[in-house]
């Protein structure tokens, strides 16, 4: 079991990493291939992750559900739904590794249903992510040692203890505040990527604005998945209360 902890996490990273470079299209490399063999491999990386969280998966309708676990359970199945609609159209529409197939209708569902359960799927991978982090966060509060305060180590005056509590709280509020920055340019990001109009299509075309580079898109995305993933976090753990 702890062999296979330790191959959940870099799994996992892997798939984040390149979901993000997926949501880029064909633009992000001149040649099709690239973006079709990324997403098969997405796709395997998804085989090995269920085979890893099987035991999950089969007790879906076995015990009882409280709310935290009604969230866990959509976030999950939905991601499976996309998942399954991105490879069924990624086939329809492929150029290159699935001309075999010669498949020549479905074109114009499989583009738009390739669009929508993209962004939806970035969506529920980005609170699915939350989720895991959440549980990452309680096990390293478990085995984090207890810090001591100076004067009980070391005999230090209680003329250092404001200093010490000080840098307490500077701890705990300075990475709060990043992560309130990363939120809020993942809103911003939200927004001026339009990907609330994928969501909806409101939008069916996929654009890319190449005037704004690949470092910004990639800085984008990724403060989307932390938005969602506090969203998903801070929801989960009203839910637990």
């Amino acid at each position: 079991m702890n062999k296979l902890n330790k191959i959940r996490l870099p799994l996992d990273i892997m798939m984040t990493l390149v979901s993000i470079v997926l949501m880029g299209g064909n633009f992000l490399f001149p040649a099709e291939i690239v973006h079709e063999i990324l997403g098969v491999g997405l796709f395997v990386l998804w085989g090995v992750h269920i085979a890893l969280n099987r035991r999950w998966y089969s007790a879906i309708f076995r015990g009882k559900y409280n709310p935290y676990r009604v969230m866990q359970t959509v976030i999950n199945c939905c991601i499976l739904i996309c998942t399954i609609f991105l490879m069924i159209s990624g086939i329809i529409l492929s150029n290159q590794l699935f001309t075999v197939l010669n498949i020549q209708s479905g074109l114009g569902f499989a583009r738009i249903a390739h669009l929508l359960s993209s962004h939806w799927y970035y969506l529920f991978m980005s609170l699915h992510i939350g989720l895991h982090v959440g549980v990452i966060t309680n096990k390293m509060r478990h085995t984090a040692p207890i810090n001591c305060h100076p004067e009980l180590v070391s005999g230090s005056s209680t003329n250092e203890m404001p200093k010490q509590v000080q840098d307490d709280k500077l701890r705990k509020i300075i990475p709060r505040i990043i992560l309130a920055l990363f939120c809020a340019y993942g809103l911003y990001a939200f927004i001026t990527r339009g990907v609330w109009k994928y969501l909806i299509l409101s939008q069916q075309f996929f654009f890319f604005d190449l005037e704004r580079g690949y470092v910004l898109f990639a800085m984008d995305y990724i403060s989307i998945i932390i938005l969602f993933a506090v969203v998903s976090r801070l929801v989960a753990a009203s839910l637990k209360r």
